[in-house]
C-alpha cells in the first residue's frame, strides 16, 4: 500500500476511484490493462490520500444532487478498506450532503455499511451492484481467489433485498471453455430471481482481453488449467474480444429466464437507472446520526 496526492476525485459522470490496483486477485481482471497505465504493481494499492478532502469539496459545490458511483477500476470494498474506511467516509458525506451512490463489488464487507446505505437509499437512492461469474465455489475460489465466493455474494444480495436496497449483477465475464456451460448460467440466473436483483448486465458470454490483462490471464491457467492457454490462442489468437462458443446457447437461456422473471437486461436502460437520480417533490434532509 503506498498514498498519493490526486488533483480531482469524481470524473465528469460522478464516478469515483478512492483506490488504484486491487487485491482481489481475479485472474481476469481488466483493470490489469497496460491502457489504464497503473504505473505500480496491482497488488501495491494505492491509496488517493486527500479524496475524501476532494469529494467533500465537489459534493457540497454541486447545483444539482446525482448518483455517485465507484467500483468500475477497483473494488471499495478490498480488505484494505477495513482499515482505512474510504469507503465508508465518502458514503457518510454523500448521505450528508443528499446524494445518491451505486458501487460494484464482489465483498462481503459491504455489509458493515449496510446501515448507511439504508439511510441513503431512504433520502436519495442507493444500489448495490454485484458481479457473479461462478457458481461452482471451488472453481470460483480459482478464479476470484481473495475474496468471498458466489455462495456468500448471493447471501449478500439476500440482505439486500431484506432492506429493500436494490441490486443490479454482473453476469460476467464468463469464460470460454472454464464456467461457459448451462449448469454454470442457470445457477447464477436462479440465484438472481431467487435475490429479487432489479436487473442484470451481461454483455453476451465471454471475456475481453488487452495487453497487461492478458499476460496475466494467460499466466494463471498456465497455472491452474494445464494447456488451455494453447487453445485460447488457437481459437482467439490475439483478439480483445473473446466469444464463448457457448455464447448464442447461453444467451437464450439468459433471455428466456430474465424475461420469465421479469429482470431488466437492457443495458443502455440499467446504465439510465444507475445514473438516473430521483426525482421526488420533496427529499429527507437529515444529519449523519
Amino acid at each position: 500500500m503506498h498514498y498519493r496526492q490526486v488533483k480531482s476525485i469524481l470524473s465528469p459522470n460522478n464516478g469515483m476511484n478512492l483506490y488504484r490496483g486491487c487485491s482481489h486477485g481475479c485472474i481476469y481482471c481488466d483493470s490489469r490493462s497496460d491502457i489504464y497505465q497503473i504505473n505500480h504493481d496491482f497488488e501495491d494499492i494505492e491509496v488517493k490520500e486527500n479524496a475524501l478532502e476532494l469529494l467533500k469539496k465537489s459534493l457540497k459545490n454541486k447545483r444539482q444532487k446525482v448518483m455517485i458511483g465507484t467500483g468500475s477500476m477497483s473494488d471499495p470494498y478490498m480488505p484494505i478498506e477495513k482499515r482505512l474506511e474510504y469507503t465508508r467516509n465518502a458514503l457518510k458525506l454523500i448521505y450528508k450532503y443528499g446524494h445518491g451512490f451505486t458501487c460494484i463489488t464482489k465483498s462481503d464487507l459491504i455489509l458493515r455499511d449496510l446501515e448507511l446505505i439504508k439511510k441513503i437509499n431512504e433520502n436519495t437512492k442507493a444500489v448495490v451492484q454485484m458481479t457473479l461469474t461462478t457458481a461452482d465455489e471451488d472453481l470460483c475460489k480459482i478464479l476470484e481467489p481473495n475474496v468471498c465466493t458466489t455462495k456468500r455474494r448471493v447471501e449478500v444480495l439476500e440482505i439486500l433485498n431484506e432492506n429493500d436496497i436494490p441490486t443490479v449483477v454482473w453476469l460476467c465475464p464468463i469464460l470460454p471453455f472454464i464456467n461457459d456451460n448451462e449448469d454454470n448460467i442457470n445457477q447464477i440466473l436462479d440465484y438472481c430471481i431467487d435475490t429479487n436483483v432489479k436487473a442484470i448486465l451481461c454483455f453476451e458470454m465471454g471475456l475481453t482481453l488487452r495487453d497487461g490483462n492478458r499476460q496475466y490471464f494467460y499466466k494463471k491457467l498456465d497455472e491452474s488449467f494445464p494447456g488451455l492457454k494453447q487453445k485460447y490462442i488457437r481459437h482467439f489468437k490475439s483478439n480483445y474480444h473473446i466469444p464463448s462458443p457457448n455464447n448464442a446457447k447461453l444467451m437464450k437461456i439468459f433471455n428466456r429466464k430474465t424475461t420469465e422473471a421479469g429482470i431488466m437486461t437492457n443495458t443502455d436502460e440499467i446504465f439510465a437507472y444507475l445514473h438516473e437520480f430521483p426525482k421526488r417533490e420533496t427529499t429527507k434532509q437529515s444529519k449523519l446520526f
